[in-house]
Formats: C-alpha cells, structure tokens, sequence
C-alpha cells in the first residue's frame, strides 16, 4: 500500500481527491516533524515509531581491505502494537 492508496481511500470519505492528498500528506509531515525533533510518536493499535542514533562501529574498505570507523546514524525503530496481529 502506498501513500496515494491511503489518500485515495480516505477521499471516499472526504470531499475530493486533493483533499484527501492533503490531508494524508499533513498526517506524515507531522509524524516526520516530531520525529525530528526527538520525539516518539505512538499510533494507538498499530504501534510507536521513535529516532535513535547508531553508535560508532569498525568497518573496512572491501575494495582495498583499509580499516575506518562508520559515523553514528539516526535511524527510525518501528515497534508494532500488541493489538495489530488479534
């Protein structure tokens, strides 16, 4: 499923098309904005999606086998509702 189907379902229940865009679009740009600035953001009975930052790890070059460290990352961790699969 992707983003147009969602908004494609929700404008059966809204007015139009472009609105349903809308408002799927808002819905998501909120979810990234929150969590950008570090927070969790909890879909009740369907699950949490919060940012953690990776720590530094070894690494090597497979091309020419150099040794280098890997800069931390922040990724995203989604954990499902315990509700999601009932």
């Amino acid at each position: 499923m992707t983003k147009n189907d969602i908004a494609t379902s929700l404008s059966k229940m809204l007015s139009s098309k472009k609105e349903a865009d809308a408002a799927v679009n808002k819905v998501f740009e909120d979810i990234s904005n929150a969590l950008k600035n570090g927070e969790k953001v909890v879909v009740t009975g369907f699950g949490s999606f919060n940012m953690f930052e990776t720590r530094t790890k070894n690494g090597r070059n497979p091309k020419t086998g150099e040794k280098l460290l890997i800069a931390p990352m922040k990724k995203i961790r989604f954990k499902q509702s315990k509700d999601f699969f009932e």
